[in-house]
């Protein structure tokens, strides 16, 4: 009989067996896009953090390279956060109240 704790989390020819992540659940905002500037462990380097956006992980994704290639640079999706990068928090906000996000600044 097999015991439905039991799992696999090592084998002699793969190595360790990594879990397969589920779906995170995340909490639901207040309806408000909030666009944070953060330099704190990027070496000085600022990002624009943009949270409150009520889309799964795949929507997320999309929207981020749409934000990327409106502003000319490089960024990430990183547990449910969008990370641009550079001080371009003006043309992020500016684009998603096109698209009828409610949008505020938060942060310094």
């Amino acid at each position: 009989m097999k015991d439905d704790n039991s799992r696999l989390v090592y084998s002699t020819q793969t190595g360790r067996i990594q879990e397969e992540k589920s779906n995170v659940i995340r909490e639901k905002g207040d309806g408000i896009v909030r666009i944070s500037r953060q330099t704190k462990g990027r070496k000085g380097k600022g990002v624009c953090l943009i949270t409150g956006l009520d889309l799964d992980d795949a929507q997320l994704k999309i929207e981020a390279a749409h934000l990327k290639k409106i502003c000319g640079c490089g960024g990430a999706v990183k547990e449910g956060v969008i990370e641009i990068q550079g001080d371009k928090r003006d043309i992020i906000k500016n684009e998603l109240e096109k698209k009828g996000h409610k949008v505020k600044f938060s942060g310094g």
